[in-house]
């Protein structure tokens, strides 16, 4: 694929996002400096489709992207943005004075759920238990996305009631921010959203995960930079045993 139209493909990811409008030429033209003419822009997004990277909703209307094509974009396209120092000093100023792990996820649970405006779980251990425990924020922004999410909201809703579900998603999580979207989600009441995860953990080991939970019509950058610096936050918190 040509630089050229990967860059019209982050146009038209971030112009959807940012808009939930289907995407046209015009626009493209307008609002991105890419030295093109609408007409090339329209015979790169012919391409585009054929590819399977953008589809039509309806006719007459601009393109949005498919789960394909966050793919790509997520895979090629997508730098991590990073925070600022004022973002980050947030974050610690939230986190800070926790007195143990367990108020400390939870602070990060909620934190996560405010800074990227999704669904955020966490797993943590049970000091002299095997088992883990989950905790989840922010549920009430999958209702804020029913236009994206449509009559699958419902089946969303009871696979995050099953906290099961959860687990499993974060059992697979490691050290390296993951990405699964739309149709990659195992799970089928699920494959309407995204999931962006990340372990955390000390110096030793990891010792469990969290991450985020929306539509696939996500700022994928800046969720993935935001899950990153809280799992961080608290691997540090480990590591010097506060």
């Amino acid at each position: 694929m040509s630089s050229r139209r990967l860059e019209i493909l982050r146009a038209i990811v971030d112009e959807y996002v940012a808009t939930q409008e289907p995407v046209g030429s015009k626009s493209i033209a307008d609002r991105h400096s890419l030295g093109i003419s609408p007409a090339t822009i329209r015979n790169e997004m012919a391409l585009l489709e054929e590819e399977g990277l953008i589809t039509q909703p309806h006719t007459s209307a601009g393109r949005i992207p498919t789960d394909l094509g966050y793919r790509v974009f997520v895979d090629k396209l997508a730098t991590v943005k990073p925070l600022s120092p004022a973002e980050r000093r947030a974050i610690e100023t939230f986190l800070e004075g926790s007195s143990d792990l367990e108020e400390l996820l939870k602070k990060s649970v909620k934190l996560l759920a405010d800074i990227t405006k999704q669904v955020a779980v966490v797993t943590y251990p049970i000091i002299g238990d095997t088992r883990e425990k989950l905790a989840v924020s922010g549920t009430a922004h999958l209702a804020r996305s029913g236009e994206d999410l449509g009559l699958t909201l419902s089946p969303i809703l009871e696979a995050l009631e099953e906290q099961v579900v959860l687990m499993r998603l974060l059992d697979e999580a490691n050290s390296t921010v993951h990405v699964r979207i739309g149709r990659e989600q195992m799970e089928t009441n699920l494959q309407a959203t995204s999931l962006v995860t990340v372990g955390y953990g000390g110096d030793s080991a990891q010792i469990g995960a969290l991450g985020i939970l929306g539509p696939t019509r996500m700022d994928y950058a800046g969720s993935i930079a935001a899950v990153d610096a809280v799992a961080r936050y608290v691997g540090r918190f480990l590591s010097e045993g506060a």
